[in-house]
């Protein structure tokens, strides 16, 4: 078949629905699954029964973050030569990210015998490998969505996705809560990697479903060289994109705090394990509401002003868990964090994929994605260092200022780009 443009956007057209259900199933079970093992309430935790340092905690957030983002540039220029990016995708989730998540199930069904030490090790190779699979295959997942998804319903898309993928992590989280009263460690533990990981295949064959017409990039074959020659320019030109990237790191830093608030709401009032459920719930409920209002907001303003709209809610989050005096104030702050984690994950998706025409559009992705993945590198270790050496409360409040600096900065710096590139 002659992939000329008209024939092309036909076969999207004819299997939109398809597609749309597919990876809104895809995304939706896999976010479920995850839900068991948040990386924001359970991984702490978990971690924190092998050792007390804040700078290996700090990894635990460092980790995922760094490694799903910081490599998609580099693999930017491979995807824009791809006709097709799913045969990329299927095989990279497959052997290393959903790969990675059973190597830790395993993992931690074996702690009791490991020791300590052995386990903690085993375990952040693990999350590594899962890490960095989704980094390498993040730039072409996301271009092979913006390529079967338009851009009228990408709001709705991900805002559907993401409020499955929130209502089935309710479940989960709210089964998590019962495991982990109802078992001793590291089985209760265990039992919730084990449906993660369960989550995660599932999920792969909806992946598969997915009909993905091929479009051969036009342009002539760079060198290395010269790709990485164009991207400075395009950083130097694209005002509005640098200014994006800008915000991103500043995203980083304003959210650091939000991997120790469950460790230092369970240290401060002696919560037993069970409570990280209780906050898991918390959190996944509200991204839940979140994503579903978010995401038909992105479809009529735009995803800039879902993107402020996150940053005033993780601002919350860390006054509510720098000021808080008892575990409720903790909890209403697990919910404004659900909110800013909601609509950071729908818009900063989105919103990437409208800054340039299609056949630049891995670069933009990737580019952005590991601008993010760099501060992600630096601020949760800074998060560490800072909680080890001035305490919890000191982190909250800088990630608090950080977070107002961000907010000013987007509202002002930024310009909506389906506006400016209609």
């Amino acid at each position: 078949m002659t992939d000329t443009d008209s024939i092309v956007e036909a076969e999207i057209a004819r299997h939109y629905r398809r597609n749309f259900l597919a990876n809104v199933l895809d995304i939706a079970i896999f976010m479920g699954g995850y839900s068991f093992v948040s990386t924001t309430s359970m991984l702490p935790l978990f971690v924190s029964r092998f050792t007390s340092a804040p700078l290996i905690i700090g990894l635990v957030a460092a980790i995922p973050a760094v490694g799903s983002l910081l490599p998609q540039i580099f693999t930017a220029r491979l995807v824009e030569r791809l006709p097709r990016k799913k045969p990329f995708v299927a095989y990279t989730s497959l052997m290393s990210e959903r790969l990675g998540i059973i190597i830790m199930a395993l993992v931690v069904w074996l702690a009791g015998g490991l020791g300590a030490s052995l386990t903690l090790a085993l375990f952040l190779l693990g999350l590594t490998w899962h890490a960095v699979g989704t980094g390498i295959l993040t730039t072409a997942w996301q271009e092979m969505i913006a390529k079967i998804i338009p851009v009228r319903a990408r709001g709705r898309f991900f805002g559907l996705a993401f409020f499955g993928g929130a209502a089935l992590g309710l479940l989960a989280a709210a089964s998590a809560t019962i495991i982990l009263a109802r078992y001793p460690f590291p089985t209760n533990f265990a039992i919730c990697f084990t449906f993660t990981a369960v989550g995660a295949i599932i999920s792969w064959f909806f992946l598969m479903a997915t009909r993905e017409p091929p479009r051969h990039d036009p342009r002539p074959p760079t060198s290395a060289r010269q790709y990485w020659r164009n991207l400075l320019v395009l950083v130097q030109e694209d005002k509005n994109y640098r200014r994006y990237l800008l915000s991103r790191i500043g995203w980083a830093f304003g959210s650091m705090g939000s991997g120790f608030i469950a460790v230092y709401a369970a240290r401060r009032f002696g919560l037993p394990d069970q409570a990280a459920g209780t906050f898991t719930t918390i959190l996944v409920a509200s991204q839940m509401v979140a994503n579903l209002a978010l995401g038909e907001l992105a479809d009529r303003r735009g995803h800039k002003v879902t993107l402020e709209l996150s940053v005033l809610a993780i601002l919350a989050a860390m006054l509510l868990a720098f000021i808080g005096a008892t575990p409720l104030w903790f909890y209403v702050s697990f919910a404004f964090l659900g909110i800013g984690l909601a609509g950071n994950s729908l818009s900063s998706l989105a919103i990437t994929m409208e800054f340039s025409t299609p056949e630049s559009r891995p670069t933009y992705i990737g580019l952005a994605n590991t601008t993010a993945g760099a501060a992600a590198t630096i601020a949760p270790l800074v998060a560490g260092w800072v909680a080890g050496w001035a305490g919890y409360p000191v982190l909250f409040a800088v990630s608090l200022v950080a977070s107002v600096a961000t907010f000013f900065f987007m509202r002002r710096g930024i310009r909506e780009p389906r506006h400016k590139n209609p």
